[in-house]
């Protein structure tokens, strides 16, 4: 009687697992096996790496930051920096705009404009528009090919080619412009305007029309021998 008696308080005790207990229980199951499937599929790609790193041909070059132009390769020098005044409800509110140029002294020069609310800030911004608007001159013995007329707004340039030794004959807005773009010996003049933005972007407009004997021939599909004949 007594060990009856002991096997019913022991069945009593025992309780019996509920549906919310069963299914959490298979829950615990499925993440273990998802788990499991994960780590199996990361130790098949570490071992497939090495396999397709054999793959690669030898003329391929990894990618390397040093094979990009970094801003250090160019020259700049601050053209103007002028304090921008907007009157508002509240007041006026203050900026800086500054004009930059940009080169390699290589032939390749660029000009660019930044505003912000402080000079560095501004300056900054500038030289990142010069160095999208960088351009490609023709630099033939530290001179221009030829002589060349460029107006921009009420600002007029002339550009001639000069003699080795003569120097840069130019003010200092058209200085800045032409030496960051390669020219040791060039003369300059500058006719109506003085607005140093408007003098630049001239000097520009007229760097861009350039041409050498050999783009010229190329352009009109004859040698250059016939061409330097005429």
């Amino acid at each position: 009687m007594q060990d009856k008696t002991l096997k019913e308080i022991l069945d009593k005790e025992v309780k019996q697992p509920t549906e919310e207990e069963i299914k959490a229980a298979e829950k615990a199951k499925a993440t273990k096996v998802v788990s499991r499937k994960i780590e199996d599929k990361n130790k098949d790609l570490k071992d497939k790496k090495p396999q397709q790193n054999k793959t690669f041909k030898k003329d391929q070059k990894p990618f390397r930051k040093s094979n990009f132009q970094t801003e250090q390769q160019y020259e700049e020098k601050v053209i103007d920096v002028a304090r921008v005044t907007t009157v508002v409800k509240g007041g006026r509110r203050f900026s800086f705009s500054a004009y930059v140029v940009v080169g390699d002294k290589k032939g390749k020069v660029g000009f660019g404009h930044g505003k912000a609310n402080e000079v560095q800030d501004a300056i900054k911004k500038a030289v990142k528009d010069a160095q999208k608007n960088i351009i490609f001159v023709p630099v033939i013995k530290g001179t221009i090919p030829h002589e060349i007329k460029e107006k921009f707004l009420a600002s007029k340039v002339q550009l001639r080619p000069a003699p080795k030794g003569a120097g840069i004959i130019a003010s200092n807005t058209v200085r800045a412009v032409v030496e960051l773009a390669g020219y040791s010996d060039i003369s300059t003049k500058t006719y109506g305007s003085r607005t140093k933005q408007n003098i630049v972007q001239a000097t520009i407009n007229a760097l861009k029309k350039l041409r050498t004997v050999e783009k010229i021939a190329e352009l009109r599909d004859i040698d250059v021998k016939h061409l330097l004949s005429k």
